[in-house]
């Protein structure tokens, strides 16, 4: 009786055979760069011209943001506990979620379902600035706690428009910069985040894969600030916001 199997329409190995989506290891190594083969990956099938350019600006584009994000901040507190490189990287990556990381997710989730409300960019914006006061909701990938204007997110969409690659995502995300500004009085920049949810939604990628856009691009700099946290620092030293300040309750007694 044969075992039961699952399927998987990634990769087929075998005996000296490693085939990604159909395609030979040894030609992916010989032809495609590695963001080309996060997209293949990814999405199943070669990129063209302007999808490997795409792609290689937004791994590049989150690379690192410093000493100060609490994936850094996690990976470097793991290397100062004594723990491995691996556990260093992999508390880092725990550290992504909602509040740090998520933005893509949410930004393209949120563009995705709204693109589908008609041709009208502008008038869609428009409504989803009503939804979003009405809600008491924030526009993830808008605003950013340092820049007031992110360079990352000029430079996305530069070559974005470059390769002739400007969808209705992209369209919606900029015309929602403009009705946020309009509605709310204030100008909130289109982040890095809300730039990469509105490029990779153009590009076709589910918006779950928003996070794996994050990780994948900010791993290699987690790993630079592990090593650097290993041969430059001393053990189990401060980090993190300091000094705090105890709010708690006053000394007493049990009985």
């Amino acid at each position: 009786m044969a075992e039961d199997t699952w399927k998987t329409a990634i990769t087929n190995i075998g005996p000296g055979k490693i085939r990604v989506r159909g395609y030979n290891i040894t030609d992916i190594m010989d032809k495609l760069s590695y963001a080309e083969t996060v997209y293949l990956v990814l999405k199943g099938e070669l990129p063209g011209k302007a999808e490997a350019a795409l792609m290689n600006a937004i791994l590049v584009s989150s690379v690192d943001h410093g000493a100060s994000p609490p994936s850094v901040l996690g990976t470097r507190t793991v290397v100062s506990g004594g723990n491995s490189l691996n556990a260093a990287i992999a508390g880092g990556v725990l550290v992504i979620g909602d509040t740090h990381g998520g933005a893509i997710e949410q930004c393209a989730k949120i563009l995705q379902e709204w693109a589908q409300k008609g041709d009208d960019v502008n008038k869609i914006a428009a409504e989803l600035v009503d939804w979003l006061k009405s809600n008491k909701k924030r526009m993830p990938g808008f605003g950013h706690r340092l820049h007031n204007v992110d360079p990352r997110t000029g430079k996305l969409f530069e070559i974005a428009n470059r390769h002739g690659y400007s969808g209705k995502h992209i369209e919606l995300c900029k015309a929602l910069e403009h009705a946020l500004e309009e509605k709310l009085g204030r100008k909130l920049p289109i982040n890095v985040d809300g730039a990469i949810g509105a490029v990779i939604s153009d590009m076709g990628f589910d918006w779950r894969l928003g996070k794996g856009f994050f990780i994948i691009s900010r791993v290699p700099g987690l790993l630079a600030h592990a090593y650097e946290e290993m041969t430059r620092e001393r053990p189990m030293r401060k980090l993190g916001p300091l000094p705090f300040e105890y709010d708690g309750p006053p000394d007493r007694e049990i009985g």
